[in-house]
C-alpha cells in the first residue's frame, strides 16, 4: 500500500497534541491515585503506559488508510464485534458478578468498548447516502435501530449500563446530525419514556439503588451512595488550588472507591483543585470542538458522519463522567476517555482518535 506523502503535510498535529496532552495528564494522576494502592504485578500507570504506546501505534496505523475504505468494511466489522459479544457470555470470565472480558492467552479484553466504534462505521454506512426528501423519517430508521437493539442486548446481558446508555446516545447524537424529522424524533421520544416503567423492571437491583441514591445519597451512605459522597469530599477538599501532586487524602487513605477508573475525576479534582480541573475540562472542550470542525469539514458524507459519531461517544463520556462524580449525574459506571485506567477503554479512543485523523487528513485531498 502506497502512502500518500501529502499526508504528511496535512497531518492533524493539533489534534494528536491534545490527545497526548491529555494523556500525559492522565498517566500522572493514575501513578498519584494508584501509589499507596496495595497491588501485586505491573503497577497500574506502567500498564496504562503499555496500552497508551498500543493505541497510539493504532491510532496512527487507522490514520494513514484511506478512511472510506472502512466503509467497505463497515458491516463485516459491526458482526464481529456482535460476535465477539456473544463469544463474552459463552466463554467470559465471571469478575464481580457481570461478564464483561475475553480472555486470549496473556490478554484479556473488554468486547463492548469496541462495539461502540462498530456501531459508529456502520450507521455512518447506512446514512452517507442521503434520503430521498432532506430528512429522514421513521419508514427510514427500522434497521438502524436493529442495528443499535443487537449489541445493546448483548450488553446488558454482562450487565453494563454503562456502555448500553453510551451506545443509545450515540446512536440519538448521529440521528439529530444527519437531520431525522422532529415529529419522528419526538414520537421516538415519547415512546421511550412510556417504556421506562417496564425498562425499569430489567435493571439489576445494584443498578435500581445507584439511580436512587442519585436523588438522595444519603439513603444507602455505606452502600450505593457511599462513591457518591466520597466523590464529594475529594473534590470538594481541592479547594481552588488542590492539594498537590501526590498529597490527596481521599485516595491515599482509601477512602474514594473506583478511583482508578470511574472516579478518577475526583482524585484528580483534589490534587489539582479547581484551576486543574477546568484545565482539564478545556482540553476535552478544544478535543471536541476540533472534532467537530473536522466533522463539518470532511470532503464527502459518509466522512462527517464518522467523524460527528467519534465526536459524540467522547462528548458523552466526558459529560456523564464528570456529571456523575460531581453528583449531578446517577453512577453508571462510565470512564473518562485518556484519563480512566483500562486498556481496552484506551485503544478504543485512540482508535476513535484516529478515526479523526484519517477524515482530518483527507479534507485537502482530492
Amino acid at each position: 500500500m502506497q502512502i500518500d506523502r501529502r499526508l504528511f503535510i496535512h497531518f492533524d498535529w493539533a489534534l494528536l497534541g491534545v490527545v497526548l496532552a491529555i494523556a500525559s495528564i492522565g498517566i500522572l494522576n493514575l501513578y498519584s491515585a494508584t501509589a499507596k494502592m496495595e497491588m501485586s504485578g505491573t503497577p497500574l500507570y506502567l500498564k496504562q503506559i503499555f496500552w497508551l504506546f498500543i493505541g497510539l501505534t493504532v491510532m496512527v496505523t487507522i490514520a494513514l488508510i484511506e478512511y472510506r475504505l472502512y466503509s467497505d468494511f463497515a458491516y463485516f466489522i459491526y458482526f464481529v464485534a456482535l460476535f465477539l459479544l456473544i463469544a463474552v457470555l459463552g466463554f467470559g470470565p465471571i469478575t464481580a458478578g457481570a461478564q464483561r472480558w475475553l480472555r486470549i492467552g496473556p490478554f484479556t479484553f473488554q468486547p463492548s468498548e469496541f462495539a461502540k466504534i462498530s456501531l459508529i462505521l456502520v450507521l455512518a454506512k447506512f446514512f452517507h447516502r442521503p434520503p430521498e426528501r432532506k430528512d429522514y423519517s421513521l419508514k427510514h430508521l427500522p434497521l438502524p435501530f436493529l442495528l443499535l437493539f443487537l449489541p445493546m442486548a448483548l450488553i446488558l446481558k454482562q450487565p453494563d449500563l454503562g456502555t448500553a446508555i453510551m451506545l443509545l446516545l450515540v446512536f440519538f447524537s448521529v440521528l439529530i446530525f444527519i437531520k431525522i424529522r422532529w415529529s419522528s424524533l419526538l414520537t421516538i421520544g415519547l415512546t421511550g419514556a412510556a417504556a421506562v416503567p417496564l425498562l425499569w423492571g430489567f435493571l439489576k437491583e445494584y443498578q435500581k439503588r445507584r439511580i436512587l441514591t442519585f436523588f438522595n445519597p444519603e439513603l444507602d451512605p455505606l452502600g450505593a451512595g457511599y462513591h457518591l459522597i466520597q466523590s464529594k469530599i475529594a473534590i470538594g477538599s481541592g479547594g481552588i488550588l488542590g492539594k498537590g501532586f501526590m498529597e490527596g487524602t481521599q485516595c491515599k487513605l482509601g477512602f474514594l472507591p473506583e478511583q482508578q477508573t470511574d472516579f478518577i475525576f475526583s482524585a484528580l479534582g483534589e490534587e489539582w483543585g479547581l484551576v486543574g480541573s477546568l484545565f482539564t475540562i478545556g482540553l476535552y472542550l478544544v478535543l471536541i470542538l476540533w472534532g467537530l470542525r473536522i466533522a463539518v469539514q470532511a470532503r464527502d458524507r459518509f466522512g462527517a458522519i464518522l467523524a460527528f459519531g467519534v465526536v459524540a461517544m467522547l462528548f458523552w463520556h466526558v459529560f456523564i463522567n464528570i456529571g456523575m462524580v460531581l453528583g449531578m449525574m446517577p453512577v453508571v459506571g462510565i470512564p473518562l476517555p485518556l484519563l480512566s485506567y483500562g486498556g481496552s477503554f484506551m485503544i478504543s479512543t485512540l482508535i476513535g482518535a484516529g478515526l479523526l485523523l484519517s477524515v482530518s487528513m483527507r479534507r485537502f485531498l482530492f
